[in-house]
């Protein structure tokens, strides 16, 4: 459609060419202020905007609302943690919790729900955070670095236990003694001393043990797993921690020292055993008779000349001993082996004793 333009006193009067003519429109259906400046145009430019957006405005009405709302949830919530205020009672087990979600949560471990699946693997979860951390294990993401090392981690939770071997702290103290734990879960466990509780027993044997780690280890011992070898010799062991004790007999490490005599010891419950020379200290009491002993397994040895056990049996002439030591020396009768050499002749004896006796 044509139109003329025509500027009058600072505004601009628009006229379509096929209407210039036409009587029967008043002239101000054909004239558009069109001028930013002008106050008319600014207001019939709000009122065009306003129809326009109606429903949009309703929209952010309702938004703001429910932003106000949830606030008001928010600030609530937060406040409980203040107040100890657990509104959300288990139904099964009446444990109260803060949030709803975290009741949610803990209902899965009685229903044993776990519906956050692991596409890499078969492992399920409760929790889509405990997912989330189980992924990194097969993607071998570490996003939290320690600001003071650079080790990496694979939850922020662990980062934080890792920084306190650099701090020093210890916030879970024990209230029975005066120790205290980096851990949470070391003072539960520390606590089991008190009470004697094991509520980890083995399927095979039924014994019980504090810590399921413990547990985990012992299970071993009847399927025959030793899964820690080393790289230095032919030996495997059940446990990393027997691994790096072993190590040090190849390095000749020995980094626990004796703080009465100086005495280096390759493991900290080798000190341990050692000290309690000078102390004189004897821990482990036979039941059945007055005898004590610094050391477990010398209870252990000790409390079968008691029941008769010989749980050792030779395998050339099956002749049972009562301590694996014994069983090891007796071998040596069948195999000439004469390892006590005297220094002043060229004899040679089995035992230590035969030496020492002379």
């Amino acid at each position: 459609m044509a139109t003329t333009v025509k500027q009058e006193a600072g505004t601009f009067k628009v006229t379509p060419l096929d209407l210039k003519d036409d009587t029967n429109e008043p002239e101000e259906k054909m004239n558009q202020l069109v001028n930013a400046d002008s106050p008319e145009g600014e207001k019939q430019h709000q009122q065009d905007n306003n129809e326009e957006s109606g429903s949009s405005t309703d929209e952010e009405l309702k938004c703001k609302k429910r932003r106000e709302k949830t606030k008001g949830y928010s600030d609530a919530r937060h406040m409980r943690t203040h107040t100890g205020e657990k509104p959300f009672s288990c139904p099964t087990c009446a444990k109260d919790f803060s949030r709803k979600g975290n009741l949610l949560i803990h209902i899965r471990t009685h229903t044993g729900e776990k519906p956050y699946a692991c596409g890499m693997c078969d492992k399920s979860f409760s929790t889509g955070s405990y997912l989330a951390c189980h992924v990194r294990m097969h993607t071998g993401e570490k996003p939290f670095s320690c600001p003071t090392c650079a080790k990496g981690f694979s939850t922020k939770s662990q980062l934080i236990i890792h920084i306190r071997t650099h701090t020093g702290e210890k916030p879970y103290a024990c209230e029975m003694c005066d120790k205290s734990f980096s851990v949470g879960s070391h003072l539960a466990s520390h606590m089991r001393t008190h009470t004697g509780e094991k509520p980890f027993s083995c399927p095979t044997c039924a014994k019980g043990f504090s810590r399921k780690g413990h547990l985990v280890i012992h299970i071993r011992t009847h399927m025959g797993l030793k899964p820690y070898n080393c790289g230095m010799c032919d030996k495997s062991f059940r446990n990393s921690s027997h691994l790096a004790v072993h190590m040090r007999t190849h390095t000749g490490e020995k980094p626990f020292s004796c703080p009465t005599c100086s005495k280096g010891f390759p493991s900290k419950s080798r000190l341990n055993i050692h000290i309690r020379t000078h102390t004189g200290q004897k821990p482990y009491a036979c039941k059945m008779c007055d005898k004590s002993f610094s050391r477990g397994s010398h209870l252990v040895s000790h409390m079968r000349t008691h029941t008769g056990e010989k749980p050792f049996s030779c395998p050339t002439c099956a002749k049972g001993f009562s301590r694996k030591g014994s069983l090891r020396i007796h071998i040596r009768t069948h195999m000439g082996l004469k390892p006590y050499n005297c220094e002043m002749c060229d004899e040679s004896f089995i035992f230590q004793k035969q030496l020492l006796s002379g």
